[in-house]
């Protein structure tokens, strides 16, 4: 399958959706806090989403039941939101998710303290936020798609932390998952070559250990494997003939 070149009028498209998706983040943040069930985070985001006259991506895709995915601690994502799990001081919390608006699709994903969180946990999330944007200063019309992913691991192993190998970010369009597949680690050859009007998922997954991950039995969650602490930092991109543009990043947002 080809890598979709959009037109003006998909661009444009594209560009409501991101603006919807940043502030339906922007509204997610402020849930985030000891004694909140991951459930309601779900339920605020749906809501949200409905309310700016968007459809969830995630709700009923491949048979996943919520529209937010909300990933704790060892959590790397798709993590399934419940009544029963209560945040509390000290976790991390991943929130992924997605709107389609007139029939085009919008990803972003951010990782967010719960209260008072260790150094190294602050550290962890700001370097997975900062990988993504070492990656993309590579993502411009006439680099190589591979050119993003060797940058973020760049920016990640100083740190001591690993890049989860077993996912990887993803083309989107009309589609949520769409060619390109794209990698957050070094490869040995340099991808396709970069157009302008291509539009992609960009998504640091990062660990605090190693980048093992494992299913859990529920068919959804992925975990890390060694039970270390792990982030996600994740936005729609336009390639452009200049500077990318990061759709799901609009003001007021600063996440």
């Amino acid at each position: 399958m080809a890598i979709t070149i959009k037109s003006e009028r998909e661009i444009e498209l594209m560009r409501e959706a991101g603006k919807i998706l940043s502030k339906v983040h922007d509204i997610l943040a402020k849930e985030v806090k000891p004694g909140v069930s991951t459930w309601h985070i779900d339920k605020v985001g749906k809501e949200a989403i409905y309310d700016f006259g968007c459809k969830p991506s995630f709700l009923g895709y491949d048979g996943y039941p919520a529209s937010i995915c909300v990933s704790v601690n060892d959590e790397v994502i798709h993590g399934i939101p419940s009544k029963t799990r209560i945040l509390k001081e000290g976790d991390i919390v991943s929130l992924d998710a997605g709107v389609i608006y007139k029939g085009y699709q919008s990803d972003a994903a951010r990782t967010h303290a719960c209260g008072e969180i260790s150094a190294r946990a602050k550290e962890l999330i700001e370097v997975t936020r900062q990988s993504f944007f070492e990656g993309i200063k590579f993502a411009r019309e006439g680099n190589h798609l591979f050119d993003i992913s060797a940058a973020v691991e760049d920016c990640v192993t100083p740190h001591g932390f690993t890049c989860v190998r077993d996912f990887v970010g993803h083309g989107i369009g009309t589609e949520m998952h769409e060619e390109p597949q794209i990698p957050n680690y070094h490869q040995k050859r340099r991808g396709p070559k970069l157009y302008a009007g291509m539009t992609l998922a960009i998504e640091p997954m990062v660990n605090i250990g190693r980048p093992d991950v494992v299913w859990m039995d529920d068919d959804w969650t992925i975990v890390t494997e060694d039970g270390s602490l792990s982030a996600h930092y994740e936005n729609t991109i336009l390639i452009t003939k200049g500077d990318p543009e990061i759709l799901s990043l609009v003001p007021p947002s600063t996440l």
